[in-house]
């Protein structure tokens, strides 16, 4: 089948293709390259050993996005496009209601136009909010709190409305929880720009000598070490469940929702001394006080994905690491050039 992968130039995007050429499917991505670089695509290529078809377009232009549809007879979509920085979205809402929403009404619009029903879509944990308890389970009310869960959870409600009016479509809501890691090859994996928001891609760059120390906000929740509990999954892992639900969904129409992730909760110093046997030294960190907004755990019951899917988690913690350190040690600057 040919599948086009929307953001696959992105982290996960990009792992999702590598996945998805190694399962013998034909990929086209499209990618405004506005967070990412072309260059992960040139090193999944490699990996794969065959090609992907590229399309520089972005979803807010809905005659380009056409144009890739009326060239290439797409079987399916996977859709990760899209703005992700939390702290981002409180700062900037409408560009992100804009990007997000718009973009995905574009896609939709166009797909439907060319009898492609067939999409997963990448959601997030981040549409459960602050008020359910854990672990997370999908009959759970959701109820984001920042512009970027809202964002999600919005087009979670559009999909929900477009399978409930048209039986022809066929729909994965995937809601995954901390991805990190990279493919094992240190070829590919994850490369943020500025400041990373995330714990891992933060440890990283402590690790490789771009940032001083590693500041843990807040020591004192009621967890077993006092710091917050997070649902951490390997991105391969979670590649892979992209692929197991593409192909899930693509026999069967309705609207499906899966959680992915390991059902585990991690300590930030569990992630911090898990690095540091990757490294093999201890890293400098210091204690803060908590951030605003901060949740004290936050991770999944996957039970459903297993069931439906045949899918759960296989990488451990420390793989996660030391697959991270890797990427992170060869590729010290991501994919610019040093």
């Amino acid at each position: 089948m040919k599948v086009l992968v929307t953001g696959g130039t992105g982290y996960i995007g990009s792992h999702t293709v590598l996945c998805l050429l190694q399962a013998g499917h034909d990929v086209v991505v499209v990618d405004n390259l506005v967070n990412s670089s072309r260059e992960s695509l040139n090193r999944v290529q490699e990996l794969a050993g065959r090609n992907v078809v590229f399309a520089h377009t972005d979803l807010l232009d809905e005659a380009a996005l056409t144009a890739v549809f009326d060239q290439h007879a797409v079987g399916a979509v996977i859709h990760f496009a899209g703005l992700k920085a939390v702290g981002e979205s409180v700062q900037q809402p409408l560009r992100y209601y804009h990007n997000n929403v718009t973009g995905t009404i574009n896609l939709l619009r166009v797909m439907d136009a060319h009898d492609v029903r067939t999409l997963v879509f990448s959601s997030s944990a981040t549409v459960y909010g602050g008020n359910n308890a854990v672990p997370y389970v999908e009959k759970m009310d959701i109820g984001a709190d920042n512009p970027y869960g809202r964002t999600k959870e919005q087009i979670e409600d559009i999909l929900s409305d477009i399978g409930a009016a048209d039986s022809r479509w066929h729909i994965a809501l995937l809601r995954y929880f901390n991805p990190v890691g990279a493919h094992e090859s240190g070829r590919i994996g994850e490369d943020p720009l500025g400041i990373p928001n995330n714990l891992v891609p933060f440890i990283a760059q402590v690790a490789v000598g771009r940032r001083e120390k590693l500041m843990i906000f807040g020591g004192d929740y009621d967890t077993p070490d006092g710091t917050c509990l997070r649902d951490y999954i390997h991105v391969m892992d979670l590649s892979e469940g992209h692929v197991a639900a593409v192909d899930y969904v693509a026999s069967r129409a309705g609207v499906f929702r899966w959680n992915l992730g390991s059902g585990i909760g991690s300590s930030v110093f569990d992630v911090l001394h898990a690095f540091e046997r990757a490294v093999g030294h201890t890293l400098p960190s210091e204690l803060a006080p908590r951030r605003d907004g901060d949740l004290p755990a936050f991770w999944a019951d996957p039970s459903a994905a297993l069931a439906d899917l045949s899918w759960s988690t296989s990488k451990s913690l420390d793989e996660m690491c030391q697959d991270h350190w890797r990427w992170q040690k060869n590729n010290p600057n991501g994919y610019a050039a040093p």
